[in-house]
């Protein structure tokens, strides 16, 4: 699994003229599911995701998690994170997991963010989306579960 994590002040996702997802301050988590990742991949990474300390403490320094701040999140899936560019000009997508399963996991992601009293906002699966987002800092991180 391999996520973008984004600071943000907020974060919306609209699919043709509906917004189907916004928050305010938080993350942004533009998640990518490969083919061998497994529920433990979502335990691995949801738990990191909230309690990675990148907000701001009362000195200016990065040393609060999502949890202690009461920030929001916003999961996207975004299989293009598994994209292989190594060889020709057109990306490779063979690493990504087929949608179906690919589905279960972000639903699995998602859940286990959702049980730990976080308020989370998605995106649409498989869908053409529109992201926006201002990003705080800017704080941009890539995170991966092997």
């Amino acid at each position: 699994m391999r996520a973008v994590v984004q600071r943000v002040s907020s974060s919306g996702v609209r699919v043709g003229d509906r917004t189907v997802g916004q928050i305010g301050p938080g993350l942004l988590v533009l998640l990518g599911i490969s083919g061998s990742d497994k529920e433990k991949d979502a335990d691995y990474l949801s738990d990191k995701v909230v309690h990675l300390r990148v907000f701001e403490d009362d000195n200016g320094k990065m040393n609060r998690s999502l949890i202690e701040t009461g920030g929001e999140i916003m999961v996207v899936s975004q299989f293009t994170l598994l994209g292989n560019c190594r060889k020709g000009r057109r990306p490779s997508f063979v690493e990504a997991a087929p949608p179906e399963r690919a589905e279960k996991l972000y639903e699995y992601f998602v859940d286990q963010i959702r049980s730990k009293g976080v308020t989370v906002a998605t995106g649409r699966f498989q869908a053409k989306m529109t992201v926006s987002l201002v990003n705080d800092g800017p704080v941009t991180l890539i995170l991966e579960s092997k």
